[in-house]
């Protein structure tokens, strides 16, 4: 759906069946009636220039927004010329986050602070900001602002809700996670969660910047990636699994084919290899629906170098486990758990999913023999996010798997203001897949793996 249709729709929405439009009057805005008045006009005026000269379905946002800004002006100076310079400036921005952006929240969408946006009805919406949450000032007009929003983020990428589907997956264009619930389902209204990713991919310098791992553990991880390592990245909601496999993708040499699946599109890769791949929902008459399952099997006939796996959450556990132990090594993928003991469990129940009636025994020698490395990350009490466990899958011993820690983290206490304090160190160990990183041509010094 392109901009100018999206415009419609809004008005669509703002006028009543005779085509008057309905005045929200807010008392804590005292401006929004001649808000409505001028985005009215605007919409107005973009019909009749339409007709004219109808703007390309190619045409780029910013082009677009620049017109549309220049229309607001225009009518501005015939309406609002009383109007403080400050005034005006903020009914303006206003406008343009209604018009080209997503209403009330686009500042947070623009605020590179934020992490993470909730919007709880109309009347509520709560921020994440450096690991803590705030409730900010902004609200919706109303239920039917809420969902002119959902709407405008899900229509461009040909997804739907309404009361048969009240549930959607989506993304921003910048690639934010998008998750929305309407009623019936929510009783509270419109429920909006958007998780915000920085415009410019994360480096593994910024993750050692934030203290998320230690050099010495970067230089492992970059080093298991290189040499072909299966490594499963597995935590908690929020603690910075995709942001953490999306790092460990950039290591992936750029001649090598990579396929990404993933639910919603969030990797990015700067290698140019690459074919991303996302699921399909059904449509309204529950038919078309591509789950991550196919598309990790189609992924098998596309001659990957590297298939990578926003998250396993169901039965394709079982195909991305036949993948791995059929040759496609350097595999990358995350899974919610709490612990990497936790995560073998999840990973056998997942693979039960799938409807094969395989014996627990099978399914626990099919993933030692897949995964090389778990990655376990955690969000703390105090916001932060840390890479608590580098393990090592080493095999089988009877009917358990056996795993080996390489880096660990400790938490030691708090400080003064309820920040965690601990300690990355090496447990000592040295790994088994050293062998693979030495035929890799990849070389660490006898004492890497020794605590400093």
């Amino acid at each position: 759906m392109s901009l100018l249709q999206r415009l419609e729709k809004k008005k669509e929405v703002k006028e009543g069946p005779s085509g008057v439009e309905k005045q929200a009057h807010s008392p804590e805005d005292p401006f929004q009636g001649l808000k409505q008045k001028i985005h009215q006009k605007v919409i107005e005026a973009l019909d009749e220039e339409s007709f004219r000269r109808p703007v390309p379905s190619n045409r780029e946002e910013k082009d677009f927004s620049a017109r549309v800004e220049e229309l607001i002006n225009r009518i501005m100076d015939r309406e609002a010329e009383y109007l403080s310079r400050m005034e005006r400036q903020k009914i303006v921005t206003e406008i343009m986050d209604e018009l080209v952006g997503y209403g009330p929240i686009e500042p947070l969408i623009r605020d590179p602070e934020i992490s993470e946006i909730m919007v709880n009805g109309p009347k509520q919406v709560f921020i994440e900001r450096d690991g803590k949450l705030e409730k900010t000032g902004i609200s919706f007009r109303d239920k039917e602002h809420v969902m002119h929003i959902i709407d405008k983020i899900v229509s461009p990428l040909g997804r739907r809700i309404d009361e048969s589907m009240p549930m959607v997956d989506a993304r921003l264009p910048d690639g934010s996670r998008v998750n929305a619930v309407i009623p019936p389902l929510s009783l509270i209204g419109p429920v909006i969660t958007i998780r915000k990713f920085s415009r410019e991919p994360l480096t593994i310098q910024d993750l050692i910047r934030f203290g998320t791992l230690t050099p010495q553990m970067a230089t492992f991880l970059e080093a298991c990636v290189k040499a072909r390592l299966n490594i499963i990245i597995s935590g908690g909601t929020g603690s910075g699994k995709t942001s953490t496999l999306n790092v460990l993708s950039s290591f992936i040499p750029a001649n090598e084919r990579i396929v990404t699946i993933e639910d919603a599109a969030e990797l990015q890769l700067n290698q140019e290899h690459v074919i991303t791949l996302e699921s399909r929902p059904p449509n309204i008459e529950g038919k078309g629906e591509i789950t991550i399952r196919d598309l990790v099997r189609n992924a098998l006939r596309m001659r990957p170098e590297r298939i990578v796996v926003g998250e396993v959450r169901s039965g394709e556990a079982l195909d991305m486990l036949q993948a791995m132990n059929t040759g496609h090594d350097g595999s990358l993928t995350t899974v919610h758990a709490n612990s990497p003991r936790d995560l073998l469990a999840r990973l056998e129940t997942m693979v039960m999913m799938a409807g094969m009636e395989l014996p627990a025994k099978a399914i626990r020698e099919q993933i030692a023999s897949a995964f090389d490395l778990i990655i376990h990350q955690a969000r703390l009490r105090d916001g932060s996010r840390k890479i608590t466990h580098v393990t090592e899958v080493v095999g089988m011993e009877e009917d358990k798997i056996t795993l080996q820690d390489i880096f660990v983290y400790k938490i030691t206490g708090t400080d003064e203001r309820n920040r965690a304090l601990g300690k990355f160190r090496a447990t000592g160990v040295v790994p088994r897949a050293l062998n693979k990183l030495e035929t890799a041509g990849i070389h660490l010094p006898p004492n890497f793996f020794l605590d400093n």
